[in-house]
């Protein structure tokens, strides 16, 4: 049986709490083969990000076709792109290759709260990718970002910029509820079927950092092993809640820590 794979075009974090890392620790998890092609190089750890190095366009190409060429990829999964040339790069190796899933963490803000894309790209991002994949997973400030609207604060206006971000051309979209408010963290799967929520407890913990990663990389992981999307959702949100309950049993940094991407394997 071939062994199933997923690819992460993302961002590297240096303390390996989110961007590539966090995706490859992801896919992992989710028994799943991962490869990468890194779109830029940032300073940061827990408390925050100190820098960023874009990856040249050409460079993102030539890894893109590397993988592509010998790597019968499953699933892909597209984060941290802060220039528009590279989301051009991006598009255009996409196109070449057609992987057929592609799930899109439009990522614009880190956990720390420090700007991540800049502001001539959220447009590219817009037209050049959103269009072509199969699933995004915004935050709520990122839905907003995206559609140029404040951030939604009810269950009607998160399944209104759904509605609206999936006339961008998207397959579905799923609405990230962990920085809302309540006992609950539910996000809402939008796509041309309805709504579904996914709920679970919300947990108190500082060591949240890479949760957004790493749950649109589990998705991808169980789209690359042949689920559907509402399953892949479920079965990623069921995942990501038992990481985020296990995330103070690892003590790093200084800030907001990592969740535990192997609860289920290292007790530790």
């Amino acid at each position: 049986m071939p062994t199933p794979i997923a690819l992460t075009i993302a961002g590297s974090d240096s303390s390996g709490g989110a961007g590539i890392q966090a995706d490859l620790k992801s896919f992992a998890a989710r028994g799943v083969y991962g490869a990468s092609v890194i779109t830029a190089l940032t300073a940061q750890n827990t408390q925050g990000v100190t820098g960023v190095h874009d990856v040249p366009p050409e460079f993102i190409t030539a890894q893109i076709d590397a993988v592509f060429s010998d790597l019968a990829v499953g699933a892909v999964k597209i984060g941290m792109v802060s220039r528009r040339e590279a989301i051009e790069a991006i598009a255009a190796g996409l196109a070449r290759w057609q992987p057929a899933q592609l799930v899109l963490d439009p990522v614009m803000i880190a956990t720390s709260g420090d700007k991540l894309l800049a502001p001539d790209a959220i447009d590219a991002l817009r037209l050049r990718l959103v269009p072509k994949v199969q699933l995004i997973t915004p935050n709520l400030p990122e839905a907003a970002a995206l559609l140029g609207e404040q951030v939604a604060t009810s269950v009607g206006e998160i399944e209104g910029q759904g509605r609206r971000l999936l006339q961008l051309g998207c397959g579905a979209v799923l609405i990230k509820g962990g920085h809302g408010q309540g006992p609950s963290s539910t996000d809402y799967l939008v796509s041309a079927a309805g709504t579904l929520a996914l709920a679970a407890p919300r947990i108190a913990t500082k060591n949240t950092h890479g949760t957004g990663c790493s749950l649109s990389s589990a998705i991808a992981a169980e789209l690359a092993k042949g689920a559907d999307i509402e399953t892949a959702a479920r079965n990623a949100k069921t995942w990501i809640s038992g990481a985020i309950a296990a995330a103070d049993r690892v003590t790093v940094g200084h800030g907001h820590g990592p969740i535990h991407h192997f609860y289920g394997i290292n007790p530790a």
